[in-house]
């Protein structure tokens, strides 16, 4: 036999664990995936289980879980559990492919903080990668709720403050030297260390950091996360991977301890190897793209035990609504009135047409107070916007594709794609924003008619999609359309929007027959 390369690790597959425990399922033989992804770990194989019947759990982080509201974990959950915790826990790199709102966060958050409760010094120890700001926002608040009942810092690196003053909050510099005037020697007091044992950061301000903040490392991490994955590795963000992964371990350290470390961190001195977590509810299986995370003995857990690529929450009902251009806003307008009193989130293909859209809601009479959230705004008015739709202020939120990911959002009831997305992994993602954490939601996709053939095709890649056709009722329609004119006329509109809305009105009464 040849030597054996990293490379040949990076791509084996080491058997099941437990037969019980590692369910196998074949994916599409004509796709271009690794072997080991054709054998995942199937995540329906695995019960939820209570978290005080969970295995090595510290008594503080169940009264913490309990304080939140959390008794058991789901199914992906209990899977990561293991694989990070478990018997051999961190000896393999993991990859999880499981739907939006199925709970993915805590699936890593939970063991995680698990591992490094029992640290003495404090170092930077696990590192979380995300795409966007919100996102980074919103995980660091769920390591923050499990994380301070053990006594460890979650740090946050994602461009909102000054670098020089996110730095601070990192890393804790030497204190100044001593001069002892009676032998002429100069004293250093200090070493620079780390402020906190877990960064959730954002991949340009990771870069900052590591090549210009003194004393901030990643050569103590064990844990690496890269969340939403498939964005991360198809956008470059300053080439943060090979410079992150090439700073994780010490020059001393040996190609053998790097392979067969075990993960923990507290151990011999040889446990080096940083365990990298890969989560995307849309994973990808381009082969170039996956080698670029250097995996080590990787195992695919997922979610997915059929055929397709994509995956929908069991809970979800989806609707379509076949209509025509000129009359979407109108059969917008009376759909979010049917659902008043819910939460809706409306995805609209362009941050333009989110803008728009909002305008056109605001000066149509509706009693519904909407938001919008685009990239286009400042980080300061996005925020804004979630925070009053997240409270409850706004019960419609009108947003670009920017919150399509990751995004959890509590007690959103409906999605509405009032534009239809390109492609099945935006469609997973947007309808993924309802139905979280196994509660009821409800999807409704707007089709000009020359979309629904792309729209059938696109659900074909997607499992759980069956989607019913809905009608609004005409009496409705007929009652809203005054309001629906005599909004537009009472508010200023630039001379494209008064063209624009003057066909919408022309075409909407002929079809009314007014």
């Amino acid at each position: 036999m040849g030597k054996r390369t990293r490379e040949s690790f990076e791509n084996e597959t080491l058997p099941p664990t437990t037969k019980q425990q590692e369910e196998v399922a074949s994916l599409d033989p004509s796709l271009p995936t690794l072997p080991w992804m054709r054998k995942p770990l199937i995540v329906d194989s695995f019960p939820a289980v209570q978290v005080h019947q969970l295995g090595c759990l510290d008594p503080r982080l169940i009264s913490a879980l309990q304080d939140i509201g959390i008794e058991s974990l789901f199914p992906v959950q209990v899977a990561v559990w293991q694989q990070v915790v478990g018997l051999g826990g961190g000896e393999r790199d993991i990859c999880v492919c499981s739907p939006t709102g199925s709970g993915k966060t805590l699936a890593y958050a939970l063991p995680i903080v698990q591992m490094l409760s029992t640290r003495v010094v404090r170092r930077l120890r696990a590192l979380v990668v995300l795409p966007t700001r919100d996102l980074a926002v919103q995980v660091k608040a769920v390591f923050d709720t499990i994380a301070s009942a053990v006594g460890l810092s979650v740090g946050l690196a994602i461009g909102q403050t000054q670098i020089a003053n996110e730095a601070a909050e990192l890393v804790e510099l030497p204190r100044k030297c001593v001069h002892h005037f009676s032998t002429s020697e100069v004293e250093m007091l200090d070493f620079p260390s780390s402020r906190i044992d877990i960064l959730v950061a954002t991949p340009g301000r990771l870069m900052d950091h590591i090549t210009s903040t003194e004393g901030f490392t990643l050569e103590h991490l064990r844990y690496m996360v890269i969340d939403e994955s498939d964005r991360l590795l198809r956008q470059a963000y300053q080439d943060w991977l090979p410079h992150s992964l090439e700073r994780i371990f010490t020059k001393g350290q040996s190609k053998q301890s790097l392979l067969k470390g075990l993960g923990r961190g507290f151990g011999m001195a040889n446990h080096y190897r940083a365990m990298k977590m890969v989560v995307s509810a849309t994973l990808t299986r381009d082969p170039a793209k996956i080698s670029q995370l250097k995996l080590c003995f990787p195992l695919l857990i997922s979610a997915n035990v059929e055929e397709k690529r994509y995956q929908l929450p069991k809970q979800l009902q989806s609707y379509k609504m076949v209509t025509e251009l000129d009359k979407k806003p109108l059969h917008l307008m009376v759909l979010l009135q049917m659902l008043e009193d819910q939460k809706t989130i409306v995805f609209t293909a362009s941050v333009t047409s989110t803008h728009r859209l909002f305008l056109l809601l605001q000066c149509c009479g509706t009693r519904l107070k909407a938001v919008e959230y685009s990239s286009l705004q400042h980080q300061h008015d996005r925020s804004k916007a979630l925070a009053a739709f997240r409270e409850g202020d706004a019960k419609v939120l009108i947003a670009s594709d920017a919150i399509t990911r990751g995004m959890d959002v509590e007690g959103v009831m409906n999605v509405i794609n009032y534009d239809v997305p390109v492609y099945a992994k935006t469609y997973v993602h947007r309808v993924g924003r309802t139905a979280r954490a196994g509660k009821p939601g409800s999807s409704y996709t707007l089709l000009r008619r020359e979309e629904v053939r792309h729209f059938k095709e696109m659900l074909q890649k997607v499992e759980n999609s069956k989607c019913k056709r809905f009608k609004l009722p005409q009496q409705t329609l007929d009652e809203l359309y005054p309001c629906y004119i005599e909004g537009l006329f009472q508010n200023s509109w630039s001379r494209h929007y008064i063209v624009d809305m003057l066909c919408a009105i022309q075409n909407c009464s002929l079809y009314l027959k007014f």
